[in-house]
């Protein structure tokens, strides 16, 4: 159940023809490519908060030239998602992970992004699955154990939230950026597991750690993709080839307890 974003209203969203609706009156439209923006003046930090269109378009390139298809690959041997499962991908950007993964699996597929650029793309590329704007740091606006998985790959993190819409049976999926990651292009990352996991732990508990690596021998141009998309500064020299290291840990969570009776 979609829910209304308006403070102190989150009531149920109905659709009518080509707009959302609360019985309070709130209305939220949807746009020609098929998603919903309901991001709330209050929570934009900017005036076009999130990815760029540059950069969306930049990620896409990379994605379509497979140089991520093995860590797609490890995503769905973690998550293991089935076509029973309801799945909400949180910082979904462009929607690549979680409309491929639909497509190979056949869930019911919900992505939720802040940038307005990456949730028109991943609609018109994925009309299948269902794509609202909104800030997830915030509210995630769908009911209470709406999924039975939430992803959040090398995005934003929102635990309690993620445990309101997660099913008490569910799991959650971090995708967390590994610090050999891209270190051809920025040097050595720091090693973010040990904080997130203590981030989560009053409400997750670890059930599983994996570490998924590829390499690529990628040309110049893909190389400069891959800058936009990270907002690194152009180089003052002309960008070459070279072999590129992608790399994630991936971490798989189960709840602690039911909703409503957390260790807090």
């Amino acid at each position: 159940m979609l829910l209304c974003p308006v403070r102190d209203c989150h009531l149920e969203l109905v659709r009518e023809d080509r707009r959302r609706v609360c019985a309070r009156g709130h209305s939220f439209d949807i746009a020609r490519s098929g998603y919903t923006n309901l991001l709330q003046p209050q929570e934009r930090r900017s005036k076009n908060p999130g990815d760029t269109a540059e950069a969306v378009a930049a990620r896409r390139r990379l994605h379509d030239l497979g140089v991520t298809d093995p860590l797609l690959r490890a995503i769905a041997d973690i998550a293991g998602p089935s076509h029973e499962d309801a799945v909400l991908d949180a910082g979904c950007g462009e929607g690549f992970y979680l409309g491929s993964l639909a497509r190979q699996t056949g869930f019911e597929a919900h992505g939720v992004d802040i940038s307005i650029p990456a949730v028109d793309a991943a609609a018109r590329r994925y009309p299948e699955c269902h794509w609202i704007v909104a800030n997830a740091d915030r509210f995630i606006p769908w009911s209470d154990g709406s999924f039975s998985l939430v992803m959040s790959i090398t995005a934003r993190m929102n635990a309690g939230e993620f445990r309101r819409v997660l099913r008490d049976d569910g799991r959650l999926l971090i995708a967390l950026a590994a610090p050999e990651d891209l270190i051809e292009l920025r040097g050595v990352g720091r090693d973010r597991v040990a904080r997130t996991v203590e981030t989560f732990a009053d409400d997750f508990t670890l059930v599983k750690h994996q570490r998924a690596t590829a390499t690529s021998r990628l040309d110049a141009d893909a190389v400069f993709d891959i800058l936009l998309s990270i907002y690194r500064p152009m180089q003052s020299e002309p960008v070459e080839a070279t072999q590129v290291t992608f790399s994630l840990d991936l971490l798989l969570f189960k709840p602690i307890g039911a909703r409503g009776h957390r260790n807090l």
